[in-house]
């Protein structure tokens, strides 16, 4: 056997040894990233804990609770796999990393975490998330729309067992009333209102016998008051009595 099959033989052994060691360590990440989104999922109250230990669907999941369109999320994901032979493809990979920074970031805002939070998720994820799954951090729903509530990156998937961002609650300050709404008008109806239709065979109920339905009454019509026809018989005062003298 010449030096060179040693040597070759020496390296394919490391290359296994490599890949054995990276296999590991992905699993390992894998397990732990898992374990804390399972906690934290739990924080959010999302139904069904098997939802943290599916790949890419997880990832899904931790976008609709950032309130972003976990659809975006998987469409960047398969564009970059399809177009990666062209060059391309990490752009689209790169756009989905910003989109589960924004998540990160609106996740941590619910778990009532400053914004620079976010920093520590850009580059140790897998600390970031083992933090926020373990404190005492509770899921806050009644917060301000996102800052992308208004664009195409907002959250209008429905999804059983996920919950959604509740609005905003109406201050009252103690002693007050909300604010009623303003009255319509008599007879008002909005547009496109269809007025409900009776059951086929439906009758209204009839009076019974000798019924007569009162009569219109109206208030008696208005006179005025009549002014006085003479003046009021009054008496001048009399006059003081003189002082008397000594």
């Amino acid at each position: 056997m010449s030096p060179y099959d040693t040597d070759s033989a020496a390296v394919a052994v490391l290359a296994l040894i490599g890949i054995g060691i990276g296999l590991l360590v992905a699993a390992g990440a894998y397990v732990l990233t898992s374990l804390f989104m399972m906690k934290l999922f739990d924080k959010a109250g999302v139904q069904g804990r098997w939802r943290a230990w599916v790949p890419i669907y997880n990832t899904m999941v931790f976008a609709k609770l950032g309130d972003l369109n976990p659809w975006w999320l998987l469409i960047a994901w398969g564009a970059g796999i399809i177009l990666a032979p062209v060059g391309v493809g990490s752009l689209f990979f790169l756009a989905a990393s910003v989109y589960t920074v924004l998540a990160a970031y609106r996740v941590g805002v619910k778990l009532q975490k400053e914004p620079v939070w976010v920093v520590l998720y850009i580059f140790l994820s897998v600390v970031w998330l083992g933090i926020l799954a373990f404190d005492r951090s509770r899921w806050n729903l009644a917060l301000p729309p996102a800052p992308w509530a208004n664009s195409f990156l907002r959250d209008t998937t429905r999804w059983t067992g996920i919950p959604v961002q509740a609005p905003a609650p109406q201050y009252v300050a103690p002693g007050y009333a909300a604010y009623p709404p303003p009255p319509t008008a008599a007879g008002y109806q909005p547009a496109g209102y269809q007025p409900p239709v009776p059951p086929a065979g439906y009758q209204p109920p009839s009076p019974p016998a000798g019924y007569q339905p009162p009569a219109a009454t109206q208030p008696p019509p208005y006179e005025p008051p009549q002014p006085p026809t003479a003046p009021p018989d009054t008496e001048p005062p009399a006059a003081p009595e003189p002082p008397r003298q000594p």
